[in-house]
C-alpha cells in the first residue's frame, strides 16, 4: 500500500446533488462533519462492503475497517490536510453474514463544502484485486524459475549423476561431463540421438520406442531401464528418467539422469532366480522334466541355450578312461534363435571331453572362443552344428551335485552379441541349481524307486503259455499321466490237470512297496493254485486271503480276479467246449464277448476285496460257458475309470468297444481297448484276454 498527499488546496464542489456519483463505475463514499457521519453510498460501493447505515459515524458503520487503520486518514483530510491517495490497500471485508475476504483497492480522499451542508470527506475506490493477484503469482513464479535455475546449476556442478536435457522433440541439447566420462564419449557424439548407440543391441529398440512415446504422450515422469555401454565396452543397468519442463501448455524442454542401478539390478535378479528355480523344480512330476524346468529358468536370463545332461547311477561310469553314456533331458534356446537342437536321447561322451571332466573332476569347466568357432572337445554331442549357426562364442560346465553324487552336468552357452558368461553369472548359474538341490534329490530317489519297481513288476508279468486250442495275450500299460509304478499285475498258466487259469489283480500304491506287494501276491495265488489246483477258484482266494491276513507288515488293500478255463479231453490236448469258473474279489468283474458281439459282465461270485472278511468265510465261485469264438476278459480299473466320470460309463464304453472288436484278432482287440484309454487313463492298465480257436 503506498500513501500519496498532494498540496493543501481544498476545492470546493458546484453544490450538484450527490446523486450524479449513483451511475459512477467505481465506489463513492460521503461523510460530514468532525464525526465523520455518513451521508451518501453509491451502488458500487455497497456492493464492495455491503450495505451500512446513513446518519451514523464511519467508524461505527465501518467496524471492520476501523481496525485497520484506514479511517484514521479521514482527519487529516477534513482538517484541511489535502487529498490523500492509496494504491493496492489489502482490505479484509467482514460482511453480515459472516463472510471473510481479503480484496485490494486504490481509494482517494478529498474534502468537500456545499452551500448549506456541513464539509465533509469524499472517498473514491477502486477494487483492483484481480491485478494484484496476477502481479504476485507473477512474481512468485519468477522466483520459482530463479530457485530452479540455480538448484539446476548446482546439481549439473556437482551431481555424480548423468544429467541432461533435451529440446521437446526428445533431441539432447545438453549434457554433463559425468555422462562424457562414464560413456568415454565427447558430447558431439551424444547430443540428437547419438546417446541411443552407446545402449546394447538388444535394448536400443525398445529404449528408442519408449523415449518416443513419451515425447508425444509427455507423461509427469518418464522412467525406462536399459543397459549402458561403459568406456571398456562393458555394459551395466540403468535407469534412465526425464520430467518436461512446462510453460503454461507448452513443453519447453525435459530434464532428466541417468542412474546407474546394476547392483540393484543384480540383487533383484538373483532374488528372481533363484525363487523360480525352486518353484519350477518343486512343481515338476520326475527328474528329467525337473531338469528341464531348470533349463528353462536359466534361459534366457544368464545364457542363451541350456542342456542338462543326466548321469547313469553306476559311479563306474565315471572312470577316466571309459566313454560316458549320458541321457540329455533338457535343451532350452533363446526365443529367436533357429531350432536344431537334439531331442532328449542318449549321448556318449569322450572321457577328455569337457562335459565327461567336468563330471569326474567334481568342478566348473569355463571356455571363450571366436563366435561360431566351438572346439570339438566343448560342444556336446549333437549340438555342435547348432552353436556353429547361432555364433557361439562361450560356454560352462558345471556339475550338478545331489545328495553328494554328480547326478548330471549342465552345459551353458551365449551366443551372437551376448556378454561373455562372466564369473558372477556362473556364480549365479551355480547358485540357481543349488537352490533346487533338495527338490531334484527327491526326483532323483523317486525316480530309482520307479525304475526298480518297475523293472521288478514287468520281471513278474511273464509272457502268456502258447496252447494248441487257447489264444491268451496280456497287456500292461503304464499311466500316461501319472508317475508312479503301480501295483497292476497278471498271471496266467497250465494247472497240473490241464486246466487254464488267469489272474488280474491291483495293489492299492503307486511305489517300490506296492511293486513289492504286487509280487508277493502273485507268488503266493501261483503256489496256491499249483498246490491246490482241484479246488474251485474261490476257495484258492479264500486261501490266499488268510495267508494276507496273517502277514506282518500287511500287504496293502488287494482285489483279484481268478478263472479257470476247462475242456475236454486229456491234461495235454484240451479242447472245447469250454466253461469258465471264476471268483471276482473287489475287483471290475470279467467281461465275455461273443463271436457275434454280443457283452455282459459275469457278476456272478463278487466278493469284498482281500483282508476285509473274516479268514474262515466262505468265497464261493461260478461257472459260465465259453462260447466258441468268445473272448474271455480280464482287466484292471485304469481301463475303465476316468477323473470325474462315474464307473458305469467306463464299464458301458469298455463293452462298446469290445463289441466292435468281436472279430478282431486277439492281439488287436487288446491293442485297440488299451489305444482307447491311454489318453486320458490316469492310473496304469493291465489286461488279459483269452480266447478258443475256432475250428
Amino acid at each position: 500500500m503506498s500513501v500519496v498527499r498532494r498540496g493543501a488546496e481544498i476545492r470546493e464542489p458546484s453544490g450538484l446533488p450527490l446523486e450524479v456519483f449513483d451511475p459512477a463505475p467505481v465506489g463513492v463514499l460521503v461523510c460530514r462533519g468532525e464525526q465523520h457521519v455518513l451521508t451518501y453510498m453509491n451502488a458500487v460501493y455497497r456492493d464492495i462492503f455491503g450495505d451500512r447505515p446513513l446518519g451514523v459515524p464511519v467508524r461505527r458503520a465501518f467496524t471492520d475497517l476501523e481496525e485497520q487503520g484506514y479511517l484514521d486518514l479521514l482527519d487529516p483530510v477534513f482538517r484541511g490536510g489535502g487529498p490523500v491517495r492509496v494504491a493496492a490497500a489489502p482490505v479484509t471485508v467482514r460482511y453480515a453474514h459472516g463472510r471473510v475476504e481479503q480484496r485490494y483497492f486504490s481509494f482517494s480522499m478529498s474534502r468537500i463544502a456545499s452551500v448549506g451542508e456541513d464539509p465533509g470527506v469524499l472517498v473514491v475506490a477502486a477494487e483492483v484485486t484481480g491485478e494484484v493477484t496476477a502481479a504476485q503469482q507473477a512474481r512468485t513464479l519468477a522466483e520459482e524459475r530463479r530457485r530452479t535455475l540455480r538448484r539446476y546449476q548446482s546439481l549439473v556442478a556437482t551431481a555424480t549423476q548423468k544429467v541432461w536435457v533435451a529440446d521437446p522433440d526428445g533431441s539432447f541439447v545438453e549434457g554433463s561431463e559425468e555422462w562424457e566420462r562414464a560413456t568415454g564419449l565427447p558430447w558431439r557424439e551424444l547430443r540428437g540421438t547419438g546417446w541411443l548407440d552407446t545402449a546394447h543391441p538388444d535394448d536400443r529398440e525398445s529404449l528408442a520406442e519408449a523415449w518416443s512415446r513419451a515425447v508425444e504422450e509427455v507423461p509427469v515422469r518418464f522412467e525406462h531401464v536399459y543397459r549402458l555401454r561403459d568406456p571398456d565396452g562393458a555394459y551395466r543397468h540403468c535407469l534412465l528418467r526425464a520430467a518436461p519442463v512446462h510453460d503454461g501448455g507448452t513443453v519447453l524442454e525435459w530434464m532428466g539422469a541417468c542412474i546407474d542401478i546394476e547392483e540393484e539390478w543384480q540383487r533383484k535378479r538373483r532374488g528372481e532366480l533363484l525363487s523360480r528355480a525352486a518353484a519350477a523344480v518343486t512343481e515338476s512330476r520326475d527328474a528329467p522334466d525337473a531338469f528341464a524346468a531348470l533349463s528353462r529358468v536359466v534361459v534366457p536370463d544368464l545364457v542363451d541355450e541350456c542342456g542338462i545332461y543326466l548321469l547313469p547311477d553306476s559311479p563306474e561310469s565315471l572312470a577316466e578312461d571309459a566313454p560316458l553314456v549320458v541321457e540329455r533331458v533338457a535343451a532350452t534356446a533363446r526365443e529367436g534363435l533357429p531350432p536344431g537342437l537334439p531331442p532328449r536321447r542318449k549321448e556318449h561322451v569322450d572321457p577328455d571331453h569337457a562335459l565327461a571332466r567336468a563330471a569326474r573332476e567334481r568342478r566348473p569347466i569355463h571356455s571363450s572362443f571366436p563366435p561360431g568357432d566351438v572346439p570339438a572337445d566343448i560342444a556336446p554331442p549333437g549340438v555342435l552344428p547348432w552353436l556353429e549357426r547361432t555364433g557361439a562364442h562361450g560356454g560352462v560346465f558345471l556339475p550338478v551335485l545331489v545328495d553328494g553324487a554328480v547326478a548330471a552336468v549342465v552345459a551353458a552357452f551365449v551366443c551372437g552379441h551376448h556378454e561373455p558368461i562372466g564369473p558372477a553369472d556362473r556364480t549365479l548359474l551355480r547358485e540357481v541349481i543349488e537352490e533346487a538341490h533338495d527338490a531334484l534329490s527327491h526326483a532323483l530317489r523317486l525316480q530309482r524307486s520307479q525304475r526298480i519297481a518297475l523293472a521288478m513288476q514287468r520281471s513278474l508279468l511273464t509272457e502268456p503259455p502258447a496252447l494248441p486250442h487257447l489264444r491268451i495275450v496280456a497287456r500292461y500299460l503304464p499311466s500316461s499321466s501319472a508317475d508312479e509304478v503301480g501295483g497292476d499285475w497278471y498271471d496266467s498258466f497250465r494247472l497240473p490237470g490241464g486246466a487254464v487259469l488267469l489272474v488280474i489283480g491291483d495293489v492299492v500304491g503307486h511305489d517300490l512297496r506296492a511293486a513289492v506287494a504286487m509280487g508277493r501276491m502273485r507268488n503266493m495265488l501261483r503256489a496256491l493254485a499249483v498246490d491246490h489246483g482241484d479246488l474251485p477258484p474261490g476257495e484258492i482266494v479264500r486261501r490266499l486271503d488268510t495267508v494276507t491276513q496273517s502277514l506282518e507288515p500287511a500287504v496293502g488293500t488287494t482285489t483279484c480276479v481268478m478263472a479257470r478255463i476247462e475242456g475236454t479231453g486229456d491234461a495235454e490236448n484240451l479242447r472245447g467246449p469250454w466253461r469258465v469258473t471264476y471268483t471276482v474279489a473287489g475287483h471290475p468283474p470279467p467281461l465275455l464277448v461273443t463271436e457275434s458281439g454280443d457283452t455282459r459282465f459275469l457278476e456272478g461270485a463278487l466278493h469284498p476285496l482281500l483282508g476285509v472278511l473274516p479268514p474262515d468265510d466262505l468265497r464261493d465261485s461260478t461257472t459260465e460257458d465259453l462260447p466258441p469264438g468268445g473272448t474271455l476278459l480280464l482287466y484292471t480299473d485304469g481301463l475303465v475309470e476316468r477323473r470325474g466320470e462315474p464307473l458305469d460309463r467306463g464299464l458301458a464304453r469298455l463293452r462298446r468297444h469290445a463289441a466292435a472288436l468281436a472279430r478282431e484278432p486277439l492281439e488287436t482287440l487288446c491293442d485297440e481297448l488299451v489305444a482307447t484309454t491311454t489318453a486320458t487313463g490316469d492310473d496304469d492298465i493291465a489286461l488279459i484276454a483269452l480266447r478258443p480257436h475256432v475250428p
